[in-house]
């Protein structure tokens, strides 16, 4: 693997700057390490261990950071930087020489002649973590002291001095440390240096990102004492430090970790196949993504870092991108499985508790299960595995939507389109909620769910033809094209919604992108033409698409402050990346063999790659903001980022060449 991504002190030469970049490990069971460049947690979801003790889910913060300290000829420099309420109180990052990640994050710090490096990894399906600290010293005696920071509480919450009872007992390779009652130990292990115990806190870490949030900035961590590793002049040498759930991992064990995971991560790519460098990135990152989940056993798609579990929608949606684009074609089906076995009265499941029971509020995401075993099957021609799995799924979900299920969703026999919704409930992707208020309702027949009704229809239209089968339900895409007519609006785009009495939802959307892009469109190739004009002069953006036109006066350009701002912005003009997906793929079908058509899809993917190198590096933001700069937001990782970027970069590279 090559160096990807380098940064030196210009990245931090303001300490804001150096916390604008994130970077991110994970461990293919939902758990993840993830910080800054410049070192200092802004968020309460960063630190060095976050486990997955229900895998995916029931994600725990055990090891915030660890404290760096040398000392070295008379001199103690301090390698932190933390925020406390008085700003930015330790400020190590002057010693930060530079930072690369390839894949994973490594520090390089200069104190005198000593130079240190600090690598930082997780190992494959093991809640663990591993630090390896490299250095050389050109002068004399020296030592290096390093300072856990141990938490034991749910991510999403935070901690204070009193309100976890710990318990420690020194090992010989380090301590064992007690936090929640009925969850397994923490495990701190150094592979070369002393163990001192030292219990204490570290009081009121500041987390600048959560104050932006509008959620609570302050934090103590738990101090259980200090390493302490020599460092002989003239000489260089490694140790490492190992922070694991339930087992104490030796210096053996992590550095063959250290071989397995840099091993999996090449595999990932050379079963991917690409050489040009975007596509081989995005591969690269789809491999976070992809995770065990214990109950029910199967593989699943988190949909981002690091606040996001498992969600029926986000795994359906990025299923070709993550698996089918990087050729890992069983976990792909093992995914389908997943979604399809937990069928209920026709609905996929919208996400999964943190207990594992599966939550049905969706009405696309059945109708994205349509869509992600169309796409399985065009890249595998698995035809066993349609005909004996998917295919009874398909025609349950079309029998139940037909007929009427949870929620309010079924077909209207006037028309055949499908409608949806019940007050105070939100069902499709735009599903921002606050408190009983839903900010896009959306309840009616929205204009993304009925094109995706349409190509399921036609989809198990073209099954029944191949497996000389007759279709259930003769002449209903026929229909539902008839009565898609009803979205056409005389601006030359697509309504939004039509509600129960017929009115019109004007607001132009991007959802009516996927009435162009999925592979059976309603609309003529005019019309189509009409909408991509529509949706590029007012919604696309150098990362995605607008969630609503800059000219609808409830636009909102901004997505910051607390929960009910953000929220409020978040489908009302807020920039998606996954949408950039549907965007391309569509605009291809539409000026497909017109002369400027690679030249323009050469615009579109020039700003991917810078995109690479900001907010979460090596992955796909969330969101933008839909004014100028387009500042990044939301997940600095997001599953249907990397995966609709990677499906949209490689099924057009022929017309890029």
């Amino acid at each position: 693997m090559s160096n990807l991504y380098h940064f030196g002190k210009e990245a931090w030469r303001r300490p804001e700057l150096g916390c604008e970049r994130e970077w991110l490990v994970s461990n293919g069971l939902g758990g993840f390490a993830s910080g800054t460049l410049l070192g200092a947690n802004t968020r309460r979801y960063h630190g060095l261990l976050v486990a997955a003790l229900r895998p995916p889910v029931q994600r725990y913060l055990l090891l915030a950071k660890i404290g760096e300290q040398v000392l070295a000829g008379g001199i103690s420099y301090n390698l932190s930087s933390n925020y406390t309420r008085a700003g930015l109180s330790e400020q190590g990052h002057i010693y930060l020489e530079h930072v690369e990640i390839d894949p994973f994050p490594t520090f390089t710090y200069r104190c005198g002649l000593i130079w240190l490096e600090k690598t930082i990894f997780m190992p494959r399906y093991r809640n663990a973590t591993v630090v390896r600290y490299r250095w050389f010293n050109g002068g004399g005696p020296a030592e290096l002291r390093l300072w856990p920071l141990v938490n034991y509480r749910d991510y999403h919450s935070n901690t204070y001095c009193g309100s976890i009872a710990f318990r420690q007992e020194n090992l010989n390779s380090g301590v064992v440390i007690w936090g929640q009652e009925g969850l397994p130990p923490l495990f701190l292990c150094s592979g070369s240096g002393a163990f001192s115990a030292a219990p204490d806190w570290y009081y009121g870490m500041y987390y600048p990102v959560e104050a932006e949030r509008g959620l609570n900035p302050y934090e103590d961590h738990y101090l259980p004492g200090y390493f302490t590793v020599p460092l002989p002049p003239g000489e260089e040498r490694e140790t490492v430090v190992t922070a694991a759930v339930g087992e104490a991992l030796g210096p053996e064990q992590a550095t063959e970790l250290w071989y397995q995971t840099r091993e999996h991560l090449k595999e990932v790519e050379r079963r991917a196949g690409y050489q040009d460098s975007l596509a081989r990135e995005l591969a690269r990152a789809a491999d976070a993504f992809l995770v065990r989940r214990s109950s029910p056993p199967s593989v699943s798609v988190i949909a981002g870092y690091p606040w996001f579990t498992d969600w029926g929608r986000d795994a359906l949606i990025a299923l070709p991108g993550l698996t089918l684009l990087t050729k890992r074609f069983e976990e792909a089906k093992e995914i389908l499985s997943l979604y399809g076995s937990t069928l209920k009265e026709g609905l996929v499941p919208n996400f999964f508790s943190d207990e594992g029971e599966p939550r049905y509020n969706s009405v696309d995401a059945s109708l994205w299960y349509f869509y992600a075993v169309q796409q399985y099957w065009r890249y595998t021609r698995d035809e066993d595995f349609l005909r004996q799995s998917a295919w009874p799924v398909l025609l349950e979900i079309l029998r139940r939507y037909m007929e009427g299920t949870l929620y309010g969703i079924r077909m209207d026999a006037a028309d055949g389109l499908l409608r949806a919704g019940e007050p105070g409930v939100q069902l499709t992707w735009m599903d921002a909620k606050v408190g009983d208020w839903v900010v896009t309702p959306r309840q009616g027949k929205p204009v993304e769910v009925n094109a995706l009704w349409y190509n399921a229809v036609r989809f198990v239209e073209e099954l029944a033809q191949r497996w000389n089968q007759a279709f259930p339900y003769p002449g209903l895409g026929d229909r539902i094209r008839e009565g898609y007519r009803k979205f056409w609006c005389p601006g030359g785009y697509l309504a939004d919604v039509i509600d129960d009495e017929g009115r019109r939802d004007y607001s132009l959307r991007p959802n009516q992108v996927l009435a162009v892009s999925l592979p059976y469109s309603p609309l003529s190739q005019e019309q189509a033409r009409m909408v991509m004009q529509r949706v590029e002069e007012e919604l696309y953006t150098p990362y995605g698409l607008r969630s609503l036109s800059p000219r609808d006066p409830a636009y909102r350009g901004k997505y910051k402050g607390d929960v009910l701002q953000r929220d409020a912005a978040y489908h009302q003009g807020t920039v998606w990346s996954w949408l950039l997906g549907p965007f391309i793929t569509a605009y291809c079908k539409v000026f497909a063999g017109e002369r400027e058509l690679s030249q323009q899809l050469r615009r579109f993917f020039g700003p991917l790659r810078d995109h690479l190198g900001d907010h979460g590096v090596g992955y796909v933001s969330e969101i933008f903001d839909g004014d100028e700069p387009f500042w990044p937001r939301g997940c600095p990782a997001q599953a249907w980022g990397v995966a609709e970027w990677l499906r949209a970069y490689v099924e057009t590279s022929q017309e890029v060449e």
